[in-house]
């Protein structure tokens, strides 16, 4: 079972980072860490790494949903998306799916919140592949 949400994109890095971020902000969401893992791999290690960003993605009412039925549910927020230059040189763009994330909480009450920002990411990266 994957547990992510995958498409690979068209385009230059960094401006599918911005219609990510733009994608998810028409879904919602806003970004709330910007983590560029190949800078800091090379700023902490001088190891060089491929293109690789790590958006740390919430949606303010879906995640007040989520915290007030399951109150730890913070140490698996936020939602994470990433943006990666693949081993063959495209650009991925890799969600995590909300549904197989909330899984691991025993609690039916989250379903349907998993099941919406699930729904809300697939029509992000399906707004990338239509651009």
């Amino acid at each position: 079972m994957s547990y992510t949400l995958d498409k690979r994109v068209d385009g230059e890095f960094d401006n599918v980072v911005e219609r990510t971020t733009n994608a998810l902000s028409e879904e919602g969401f806003g970004v709330l860490c910007d983590i560029d893992v190949q800078q800091t791999l090379k700023k902490k290690l001088d190891e060089d790494f491929r293109q690789y960003r790590i958006l740390g993605a919430c949606n303010p009412p879906l995640a007040q949903q989520a915290l007030e039925e399951e109150l730890q549910l913070g140490a698996l927020l936020p939602c994470n998306v990433v943006v990666y230059e693949t081993d063959e040189g495209e650009i991925g763009v890799s969600a995590v799916d909300p549904e197989v994330m909330l899984s691991v909480v025993d609690n039916p009450e989250l379903d349907s919140v998993a099941a919406e920002v699930r729904e809300r990411f697939e029509r992000v990266l399906s707004e990338l592949s239509d651009a």
